[in-house]
């Protein structure tokens, strides 16, 4: 139980984290960085960020239709 405590407590920056779920989205992440992320990074924040930039990807593949079929 105590593992769970300290993977939230990790605490790395929001752009880093930004970084590591841009990078998983496209799939280049490099095995090295995905083992140095899963030390250093906060698995709420990760799964945060990644769903507001699912939503931001939707939203953004709506506009570009909405754009292109008007």
């Amino acid at each position: 139980m105590s593992t769970d405590k300290d993977a939230l407590n990790r605490q790395l920056s929001l752009g880093a984290t930004i970084k590591a779920v841009a990078a998983s989205f496209f799939g280049v992440r490099g095995r090295r960085a995905h083992q140095e992320d899963i030390a250093r990074l906060n698995p709420v924040v990760v799964i945060i960020v990644g769903v507001m930039m699912a939503i931001a990807f939707i939203l953004t593949l709506v506009s570009i239709v909405k754009m292109v079929t008007s």
